[in-house]
C-alpha cells in the first residue's frame, strides 16, 4: 500500500535563458557585413499538472528540488540557441499550489487549484533567451556592438497541498463504523480494527448501486475540537471541503466509552461549520450505524427526530450485517445525481480554462513597484523589469544606454519620481545600483525594440515611500 501525502513542499526552478550571440558577418568580399548573432534559447518551464490516475503527493515527500533543463546559448551566422525542455510534475486533481514566501516560509498566494485532468501550470518559468544583436539594429544604429544576456530562472519554493474529490464523504466521530462502511458499500479495503484513530489517512472507493456510481471518501475520526486542529482536525477537515454530500455517521451504540449518540451528531455538525460555515448547510445524510445491536430502538429514534428537524435524511444500517445499506447506497446515489444537475444548470464557470493560470501568472510578473529601502535608496521590483535589466551587459556602455532607454519608456523613471526619488538618488533593482538622472524626454527615433510597454504597468497600491 502506498503512502498517502496530502501536503508537501518542494523547491523548483525553471532553466536559465540562453544568452544571445554579438556578431558580425565575415566573408571573403564582404568587407562591411551586417550583424548576424543568433538569439539565446529560452529555459524550460517547470509545470504542475494534474492526472486523474495519482492519489497521493508521495513522489514528492523525499524528492524536493526539481530543475527544468536550460536554454543554450546564440552563436554567429544567426544561429539560435535550442531552447530548454520543459519538466512537468504530475499531481492528483484537487492539488492547491500556493506560493511560499522565500523570508517567512509561509503561504503567500494561491498559484492555482487544479480541479481538472490534465490542467496545469507554469510554477518556475525558464528564462527568456537573450537576443542577438540584429535584433538592435535602427536606421541610426547599423552595427551594435551588444546583445542580450539571458535571463537567469527564478529558483522558488512552492505548496502542493491535495484535497480529495470525492463526491460524498463518509464524517463522525472515531470508530464509529466509517471504514467498515466503505468497505461494504464498495471495493475500497481500509484497515478496520475495535480501537479509535484506526483511519489515519482519507480512503476512496467507488460505490455502484443501481443506475448511479460515485466516489465515497472514508475521512479519519474527528473529535471535538477539531475545527481548532486537535487530533488533526485541520488536515482531516481538509477532505471534506470539495464534496458534495456529507454522510454523518454515528455510533447508535455508543462505542466502548459509552458516548451519547444525539451528542456526538451535534458535536460534529458543530465543528464542521466552526472550521468552513458552508459546511454547515451542505446536503447531509445522517446516518445511524450498527444497528443490529439489541435495545437500541429508543435511540435510533432519538437521533431520526433530531436528524429529521435538521432537515436531514436519515437511514439506520449495520455496516456488519449488511443490513439498510443498499436502500441507502440508492439513496446516496440520487442524491449525489441530484447535485451533479444542480452544479452543471447553476455554474457559470466553464469546464476548463486552459489559460487561466497563465494569465494570471503573466499579470504578476507584468506588475512592478518602488519602495523605499534603508532610507537611503530606492528599489524598483517586478519580474519583467528585472528581467530587462539581468539581461542588460553592464561591461558594455552601449547596451546600459539602450536599458536606460527601455526603463524610461515603461514608466520607471515616472513611477520613481511620483514615489519622490530626486536626481543622484541611489536606484537599485535586482543586485545592481545606479544614480538617478532623473525624467527625460525621450528620443523615439533612435530605439526601436519589441518590449510590450502597454502590458508592464505600475502597481500603484505597492508604491511606497
Amino acid at each position: 500500500m502506498s503512502q498517502f501525502t496530502d501536503i508537501c513542499r518542494i523547491n523548483v526552478k525553471g532553466g536559465d535563458g540562453g544568452a544571445g550571440c554579438m556578431s558580425f558577418r565575415r566573408e571573403a568580399y564582404v568587407p562591411k557585413g551586417g550583424p548576424d548573432g543568433g538569439d539565446g534559447g529560452h529555459g524550460g518551464n517547470v509545470i504542475v499538472k494534474a492526472d486523474a490516475q495519482l492519489s497521493s503527493l508521495i513522489d514528492y515527500r523525499f524528492k524536493h528540488h526539481f530543475r527544468a533543463e536550460r536554454g543554450t546559448h546564440g552563436q554567429g551566422s544567426r544561429k539560435d540557441g535550442k531552447n530548454g525542455s520543459d519538466l512537468i510534475l504530475k499531481v492528483p486533481m484537487g492539488t492547491v499550489v500556493r506560493e511560499i514566501d522565500g523570508e517567512t516560509m509561509e503561504p503567500a498566494y494561491e498559484i492555482a487549484d487544479l480541479t481538472h485532468d490534465g490542467e496545469s501550470v507554469v510554477v518556475a518559468p525558464g528564462g527568456t533567451g537573450g537576443r542577438g544583436n540584429p535584433h538592435f539594429v535602427t536606421s541610426t544604429r547599423r552595427a551594435p556592438a551588444f546583445a542580450e544576456k539571458g535571463e537567469p530562472a527564478i529558483e522558488h519554493w512552492i505548496e502542493l497541498e491535495m484535497k480529495l474529490m470525492a463526491d460524498a464523504a463518509l464524517v463522525g466521530m472515531p470508530s464509529v463504523g466509517k471504514s467498515s462502511l466503505i468497505a461494504r458499500m464498495s471495493a475500497a479495503r481500509p484497515k478496520i480494527a475495535d480501537y479509535p484513530f484506526t483511519t489515519l489517512v482519507p480512503n476512496l472507493g467507488v460505490v455502484r448501486a443501481g443506475e448511479y456510481s460515485y466516489v465515497v471518501a472514508d475521512v479519519p475520526g474527528l473529535i471535538e475540537g477539531a475545527s481548532e486542529g486537535r487530533g488533526l482536525g485541520h488536515q482531516f477537515l481538509r477532505h471534506i471541503e470539495r464534496t458534495a454530500l456529507i454522510l454523518h455517521v454515528v455510533d447508535i451504540t455508543g462505542g466502548f466509552e459509552g458516548r451519547d449518540p444525539l451528542e456526538d451528531y451535534r458535536i460534529i455538525n458543530d465543528e464542521l461549520a466552526a472550521y468552513a460555515p458552508e459546511l454547515a448547510v451542505r446536503p447531509q445524510i445522517v446516518i445511524a450505524n450498527k444497528c443490529d445491536a439489541s435495545g437500541m430502538t429508543e435511540r435510533v429514534a432519538e437521533l431520526k427526530r433530531a436528524a429529521l428537524d435538521d432537515g436531514h435524511a436519515f437511514f439506520a444500517v449495520s455496516a456488519l450485517t449488511g443490513a439498510g445499506l443498499q436502500t441507502l447506497m440508492l439513496a446516496c446515489g440520487e442524491q449525489v445525481a441530484e447535485l451533479r444537475r444542480e452544479l452543471a444548470e447553476t455554474s457559470d464557470a466553464p469546464e476548463l480554462d486552459e489559460g487561466k493560470w497563465e494569465r494570471e501568472r503573466q499579470a504578476r510578473d507584468r506588475r512592478f513597484r518602488v519602495v523605499r529601502e534603508d532610507g537611503v535608496a530606492w528599489r524598483v521590483v517586478g519580474r519583467g523589469i528585472e528581467r530587462l535589466v539581468v539581461q542588460t551587459d553592464w561591461e558594455n556602455e552601449e547596451a546600459v544606454i539602450y536599458l536606460q532607454y527601455r526603463l524610461g519608456r515603461i514608466g520607471v523613471d515616472d513611477a520613481l519620481v511620483k514615489a519622490g526619488c530626486k536626481p543622484g538618488d541611489e536606484v537599485r533593482i535586482v543586485g545592481y545600483a545606479f544614480d538617478f538622472e532623473g525624467a527625460g524626454d525621450l528620443d523615439d527615433d533612435d530605439y526601436e525594440d519589441d518590449v510590450d510597454y502597454e502590458a508592464l504597468a505600475l502597481d500603484d497600491e505597492d508604491t511606497e515611500e
